[in-house]
């Protein structure tokens, strides 16, 4: 026989090979990962600090034009997370779940005419928005009214009554809305 294949690590006396697996290698392989995933995540915890801090320091002012949670929403109707039958007044929402189809045209017709009757203001400023019908008409009747009279204001007038047509070719306004 040839000293070529005396060594080897085949038994040919069994009908199988033998599985030589070295188990330690694998044991330091799993610690070796486990020892880096939890490094790898203790870098990780301190880099996510060090971003919070960073971004605490040089966080500047509010921007006016951002939106806020409700304006971020999308158009009513919505589907998904819709708050229900409601309606929302100057004084919080009001439900409407249990009550007639009409109930959020009532509500809204109350609150009509309480701005009708006693006005406006703004929460914020404390600025008049609206006014009493009533009050209104005396507030403007006690000054002067400021209308254009005269030859000018008779010319835009007639003006404004004129459109353009097919009579025109479409280049200038030639007749006049009855």
């Amino acid at each position: 026989m040839s000293k070529k294949h005396i060594d080897t690590a085949a038994d040919f006396d069994k009908g199988y090979e033998d599985n030589e697996i070295g188990l330690k290698g694998i044991v330091y392989f799993g610690v070796g990962l486990l020892l880096l995933i939890v490094l790898t995540f203790g870098l990780m915890w301190a880099f996510l600090g060090t971003m919070k801090d960073y971004a605490t320091e040089t966080a500047g002012p509010a921007n006016p034009l951002k939106l806020s949670d409700k304006e971020r929403l999308p158009a009513e109707p919505r589907l998904q997370s819709a708050p229900g039958f409601g309606v929302d007044t100057t004084k919080g929402r009001v439900s409407l779940e249990l009550t007639a189809p009409q109930s959020e045209y009532w509500e809204l017709l109350k609150e009509w005419k309480e701005q009708w009757a006693k006005g406006e203001t703004d929460p914020k400023t404390g600025t008049v928005i609206s006014l009493p019908i009533d009050e209104a008409k005396t507030k403007f009747l006690a000054g002067p009214i400021k209308a254009k009279s005269g030859p000018d204001a008779e010319k835009m007038y007639k003006e404004s009554r004129m459109f353009i047509s097919d009579s025109g070719a479409g280049r200038t306004a030639s007749e006049t809305q009855r």
